[in-house]
């Protein structure tokens, strides 16, 4: 599906990127792993080492690249917070830097060369939770909030140019960390990494050259 693909995926290390960076591997594309360290068992791929906060960093980083067909945007995080009246500014921008700036610094440093090409894909991860506020998660459904936004834009500015942006939804990702947090949960009900990185590949392959602007609910059973 993806020969002769070069794909992108930041947040490489964590649970959903070695998932992406799996599915894209079995279905032939070259990989190249962004993420701010990266764990022995990683898959062998080539790696960029880098803290996708910092602009400059992020956009010295991707130069490197002669070749990027598609962005994969897995960094990001989650965390419960107090009441919205009660929120810290550190803990707002932490959520937002680790959700909207990493994704903002990728998409910046990598959509001039797919304009060069007059082609790409860029895939996003919003939150099936932040299509509405939740309690003691503003913070959170605001960064994912943000990020489906920012991708709505890109696309009606970019579907023109041939670069495909769209984004996934997911509800809860079946995560070591979830489950630790969540030790009573029915983890048949969240959505596996892999299940999840199918989606996010679909997305990246000449399949989805009809979609832009979508936002695409991956609820799994829950």
């Amino acid at each position: 599906m993806f020969k002769g693909k070069q794909i992108v995926v930041t947040g490489a290390n964590g649970a959903l990127g070695s998932a992406v960076v799996a599915e894209a591997l079995s279905k032939g594309a070259r990989v190249v792993g962004v993420d701010l360290s990266f764990s022995d068992t990683s898959p062998e791929i080539d790696r960029l080492t880098v803290d996708l906060t910092d602009a400059s960093a992020t956009a010295a980083a991707l130069a490197r690249l002669q070749q990027i067909d598609a962005i994969c945007n897995i960094a990001g995080g989650f965390s419960m917070g107090p009441y919205a009246h009660a929120l810290e500014n550190d803990e707002w921008d932490h959520l937002f830097a680790m959700n909207v700036t990493t994704m903002r610094n990728a998409v910046a440093a990598v959509v001039p060369k797919m304009l060069d090409g007059k082609s790409g894909k860029i895939v996003n991860v919003g939150a099936l939770s932040a299509r509405e506020g939740q309690g003691q998660m503003s913070a959170y459904c605001a960064a994912k909030s943000t990020v489906m936004r920012l991708t709505e834009s890109l696309s009606k500015e970019l579907r023109h140019e041939g670069i495909n942006v769209n984004a996934v939804l997911p509800s809860i990702i079946d995560t070591p960390t979830n489950r630790n947090d969540m030790p009573d949960a029915d983890f048949r009900q969240w959505v596996a990494p892999s299940a999840l990185a199918e989606v996010i590949l679909f997305l990246c392959s000449d399949a989805a050259l009809p979609i832009h602007g979508a936002l695409v609910p991956v609820p799994g059973l829950s």
